[in-house]
């Protein structure tokens, strides 16, 4: 995938700067211990023409939250950043595009507090981060990291090591992505999305507090609400999940993303027949603000149980 090239802008430390002609300190915190925090947010073209962020306060406010939740100054205005990412938007002229905040620390060898931070947001057309099909997905022998080491609500840097290792480790075994239990033994989540079972026209997902909790996260059960889907936040186990109807991964890279078969066992009902693609296809209506759509589609479901 190409980030960028000559003419891409970012925004770095208050000013619009080419991305190739940026600098970040070869000794700062986070190039050495990955000492940093992080967003991904997508931004959509909407039914109106105009550019929109999906859900950005929210994903700002986590930015920042992230942050001082592993002891990293974080002096920026969340509207400030918004207004930013748009103008970074509008000077590459995206639309429909990943945006990625990163907040980095100064030059450090030391594990002392840090008295500044600093901040860059990219920008870059992407496709669909896992594919546009449904996904073979195997159960990693990697855990998830204990929320007793790690501030596990935190978007760090660091953290991230656990997920490329993983999806590294299935992808080449042959599948598409891994999937993580955590140190209870329990299901947490993939490298970096979210997951929910189907079972019996009911939704479940993992409890917080051995997972991150996704924004999208939120979006899935705040559709589930508005289409009087039922759906419970409850450990799940492995036998749960083989013995489910369906399954799916959920975050703002990947969107909403169906399951073919979790260690080559495929779940049974159609994906598209499934109450997890009705949840699919209206989370691709409100990223783009096609209300109308929305409502007709929770219309049509409740018309229909």
């Amino acid at each position: 995938m190409t980030y960028y090239n000559n003419d891409t802008i970012i925004y770095q430390n208050g000013a619009y700067v080419k991305a190739a002609d940026a600098k970040i300190d070869l000794y700062s915190q986070s190039m050495h211990y990955g000492y940093s925090v992080f967003e991904g947010i997508r931004s959509y073209k909407s039914i109106s023409g105009d550019t929109k962020i999906f859900k950005e306060k929210e994903h700002f406010e986590r930015l920042k939250n992230s942050a001082l939740a592993i002891n990293m100054p974080f002096t920026f205005d969340t509207n400030e950043l918004i207004q930013a990412t748009y103008e970074v938007l509008r000077l590459n002229n995206l639309s429909d595009a990943y945006i990625r905040p990163l907040v980095y620390a100064p030059s450090n060898m030391t594990y002392a507090l840090n008295t500044e931070s600093f901040i860059v947001i990219q920008t870059w057309a992407m496709q669909p981060f896992l594919g546009d099909r449904l996904l073979r997905i195997m159960k990693s022998s990697f855990q998830r990291p204990n929320p007793k080491g790690f501030k596990i609500h935190a978007k760090a840097g660091g953290h991230y090591v656990n997920s490329i290792i993983a999806s590294q480790d299935a992808k080449m075994n042959g599948y598409d992505e891994a999937l993580l239990e955590d140190m209870d033994g329990y299901i947490a989540e993939g490298p970096g999305a979210n997951v929910f079972l189907e079972k019996n026209n009911k939704i479940s997902t993992p409890s917080l507090g051995n997972i991150l909790p996704g924004i999208t996260r939120s979006t899935v059960l705040e559709i589930c609400e508005d289409f009087g889907i039922p759906v419970e936040e409850k450990k799940i186990t492995e036998s749960d999940l083989k013995k489910a109807d369906n399954a799916f991964f959920c975050g703002t890279a990947v969107e909403v993303i169906g399951w073919q078969s979790i260690d080559d066992v495929v779940f049974p009902n159609p994906w598209e027949k499934s109450i997890s693609y009705i949840i699919e296809k209206a989370y691709k209506s409100l990223v783009r603000i096609d209300i109308p759509e929305y409502e007709a589609q929770r219309k049509a479901y409740l018309n229909k149980k």
